[in-house]
C-alpha cells in the first residue's frame, strides 16, 4: 500500500458507509413509488452531481452524512434542515425558482428541477404504514447487510485464526489445578458445547459465577469430564470498561494460533457470527452510557475515526475493511435510537400516528425534528470536544 493510500482511507470509510444507508432508503423509496429528487452524500449546499431520471445525485459541502430527499408534506422544514441548496417548493411552478440551480431545471420534470406538481400518490405521507417503516427502516437494513457482506468476504479470503483451547499451564490452588487438569490438556466441551478455541471457552466459564461447569478434556488418546466450580473475579469490561464479576478456572493457554480456511457457507456463518458479536458490544455500550456506567467521554467522533482509518489502512486492508463492517454495523444501530430525525425517532411517530388515528401537525413534526436536530449537534459536539481533547493530550 503507498504512502498516500492510507490518508485517503477516512473518505473511502466515511463514504462507503453512509453511501450504502441512504442507499437504503432511495432504493426503498423507488419501491414504494415515493418521489426522491435528491440523492446527497454530506449536507448543506451542493457542491457538485448529476442528473438523472427525477433525481439529483450530489456531493454537498458539509461531508458528514448524507440524506434523502423525498416528498412530503414536511419537505419545507426538513429541507430547511438540511441546509440544501437547490430546495425549490415540491408545488407546482409557474416558472424556475431562484433558489434552484438554472442547470438543473427541466421543463417536463416535477418540481423542484420542474413546474409539474408532484402527484399525491407519491408522497411519502400517502403510503401505507409498512411502506413508510420499511423506507426508514431501509438504511439500517443496508449497513447491516454491508457489515454482514464484509465480515464474510474477510472470512472468506482470510480464513478463521484462533487459539485452540489446550492448557499451557494452570494456577497453582485455583479450580483447574484441584480438578487434576494439567499443561497438554485440550479443553474439548464444557456443559454438552463443542469447545475448539480459547475464546469460546471464556464465552462458557466467564458468566458462571455459581454453581458448576462440566469440562470436557482430551489427553493424548484419553478423554474424561471433569466437574469445575470456577472462582470469581472482579475486572473491567473490555466493551463498557465497566466493573464486572467473572467467572475463572484458573489456566493459561498456549499463545499459538491455527488458521482454517473456510468454504464460502463457513465464512458466511463466521461474518454471521462476527456481526451478532459486534451488535452485541455495541448495545452494551450504548446500555452503559444510559445507566452511567460508560463515561461519554470515551465516545469518539469524525477526527477519531478519521484517525483510525488512517492507522487501519497501514495495518492492511483486512483492518481497514474490520473497521468498515464494525462502523456500519455502529451506524445502523444507532439510528434505531428514537431520537427525532434519525430513522428510529421518525419510526417512532409513524407508528405513533398508526397509534393515534390521524397524522401530527406540521407544527408538531417540525418541532420534533428540530428537537432532533439539537440533540444530534450536541452529541456532534461533544464527540469533536474529546476528539480535540485525546489528540492534544494523547
Amino acid at each position: 500500500m503507498s504512502s498516500i493510500t492510507p490518508y485517503i482511507a477516512p473518505l473511502l470509510v466515511f463514504g462507503l458507509v453512509v453511501f450504502v444507508h441512504e442507499l437504503g432508503h432511495f432504493l426503498a423509496a423507488k419501491l414504494t413509488g415515493v418521489y426522491a429528487p435528491v440523492f446527497s452524500l454530506g449536507w448543506g449546499n451542493r457542491l457538485f452531481g448529476i442528473r438523472r431520471g427525477e433525481t439529483d445525485y450530489r456531493l454537498s459541502l458539509i461531508p458528514l452524512g448524507g440524506y434523502v430527499r423525498m416528498a412530503s408534506r414536511d419537505d419545507e422544514s426538513m429541507v430547511g434542515i438540511e441546509g440544501g441548496g437547490d430546495r425549490g417548493s415540491l408545488e407546482a411552478a409557474s416558472g424556475r425558482p431562484a433558489d434552484v440551480a438554472p442547470s438543473l431545471w427541466d421543463d417536463q420534470s416535477m418540481a423542484p428541477f420542474g413546474p409539474k406538481a408532484v402527484p399525491a400518490d407519491r408522497w411519502v405521507e400517502n403510503k401505507s404504514t409498512s411502506a413508510r417503516v420499511f423506507i426508514l427502516s431501509a438504511g439500517v437494513i443496508m449497513n447491516i447487510l454491508l457489515t454482514l457482506v464484509v465480515s464474510t468476504g474477510i472470512y472468506y479470503r482470510a480464513g478463521n485464526t484462533y487459539v485452540p483451547a489446550v492448557i499451557d499451564s494452570v494456577v497453582p490452588g485455583a479450580p483447574a489445578a484441584i480438578a487434576g487438569l494439567v499443561s497438554g490438556d485440550r479443553i474439548v466441551g464444557i456443559n454438552g458445547q463443542v469447545i475448539r478455541a480459547w475464546d469460546e471457552v471464556l464465552d462458557q466459564v466467564a458468566p458462571v459465577t455459581s454453581g458448576a461447569l462440566r469440562l470436557e478434556v482430551q489427553r493424548g488418546d484419553t478423554r474424561f469430564t471433569r466437574d469445575i466450580t470456577p472462582q470469581t473475579a472482579e475486572i473491567d469490561d473490555p466493551v463498557t470498561g465497566a466493573k464486572k464479576t467473572v467467572g475463572r478456572i484458573g489456566i493459561k493457554v498456549r499463545a499459538s494460533t491455527v488458521n482454517e480456511k473456510l468454504s464460502l457457507v463457513g465464512s458466511m456463518t463466521a461474518g454471521g457470527h462476527a456481526t451478532w458479536r459486534m451488535a452485541t458490544n455495541v448495545a452494551a455500550v450504548l446500555g452503559g452510557l444510559v445507566s452511567g456506567q460508560v463515561s461519554a467521554k470515551n465516545l469518539g467522533g469524525p477526527i477519531q475515526i478519521a484517525r483510525t482509518s488512517v492507522q487501519a489502512a497501514k495495518s492492511g486492508p483486512e483492518t481497514l475493511w474490520s473497521l468498515i463492517a464494525f462502523l456500519s454495523l455502529n451506524i445502523a444501530i444507532l439510528n434505531l435510537v428514537p431520537i427525532p430525525v434519525l430513522d428510529g425517532g421518525q419510526i417512532l411517530v409513524v407508528l405513533a400516528e398508526r397509534v393515534k388515528g390521524s397524522a401530527f401537525s406540521g407544527r408538531v413534526r417540525e418541532g420534533f425534528a428540530r428537537v432532533g436536530v439539537l440533540a444530534v449537534l450536541a452529541l456532534i459536539v461533544l464527540v469533536t470536544f474529546n476528539d480535540l481533547r485525546n489528540l492534544f493530550t494523547k
